[in-house]
């Protein structure tokens, strides 16, 4: 079976993929759909996908992080509505909810030179330019991945790989509730603040406005065009290609 994942603009070589919109999902589910396409992608039966999304209300303690850095106690979590994952990604403890923007993209990285730090620093980058777009000036801070403003971090950032394919990736705080992370020791990090979109332009922001700018700077870095899809398709999709071996 032959895939053809790139198109030619010019003298231009520009890779196709997809950007699926997710809606709210508990993590688990999100989870559970990011090593589905995962999968599909290591065997080649669709092209990098990348997936957008919120979650409701959790704690996700990534593979050097550990429940020493959750200040709160089980009744406290209970009544704001939190849940607690352990998962697979790097990174310490962080936290996800309503109001932030999280990019989790499956891609193959042998088609961007298999290199993990280039590809942490380009979805920085996706970041950074959104921002930028809001009139907001991020950068980065050696030593401690994401996104950040001064001294307060914006954007955290978790990746793995199998395969040479990617899960996890990067979340934006938009307009999330703020209080939930002074319930955490964020990233494992006690030294520095975590802002919002929200508290640094001291307006609403609409997240669907940041997530077409998030895409359209996705598309910019990765040199891709990105088409949007449902789950639905992309099921149909595969079906019809296992049919036709």
């Amino acid at each position: 079976m032959k895939n053809n994942f790139r198109t030619v603009i010019g003298d231009e070589v520009i890779k196709s993929g997809y950007c699926l919109q997710s809606g709210i999902r508990e993590y688990n589910q999100a989870y559970e759909l990011q090593q589905h396409i995962s999968l599909l992608r290591q065997q080649m039966l669709i092209t990098d996908t990348v997936i957008f999304l919120e979650h409701y209300p959790c704690f996700t303690i990534g593979r050097h992080g550990g429940f020493n850095h959750i200040l709160a106690g089980n009744e406290v979590l209970r009544d704001e509505g939190i849940s607690i994952y352990e998962t697979d990604r790097g990174g310490d403890i962080t936290y996800h909810g309503p109001g932030q923007l999280v990019c989790y993209p499956i891609i193959d990285l042998k088609g961007y030179g298999r290199d993990v730090h280039r590809y942490a620093r380009n979805i920085e980058e996706v970041v950074i330019r959104t921002l930028k777009k809001f009139s907001i000036d991020a950068g980065r801070r050696e030593g401690y991945p994401g996104v950040w403003v001064g001294k307060e971090k914006i954007a955290a950032e978790g990746i793995t790989v199998s395969r040479w394919v990617t899960m996890h990736g990067i979340a934006l705080n938009v307009c999330p509730l703020l209080k939930h992370f002074s319930l955490i020791v964020p990233c494992g990090i006690s030294d520095f603040g975590v802002t919002s979109m929200e508290k640094l332009l001291g307006c609403q922001v609409d997240i669907n406005q940041v997530r077409r700018e998030m895409q359209a700077e996705f598309e910019q870095v990765f040199a891709i065009k990105l088409e949007d899809i449902n789950l639905g398709a992309i099921e149909e999709m595969v079906k019809c290609r296992n049919l036709n071996g």
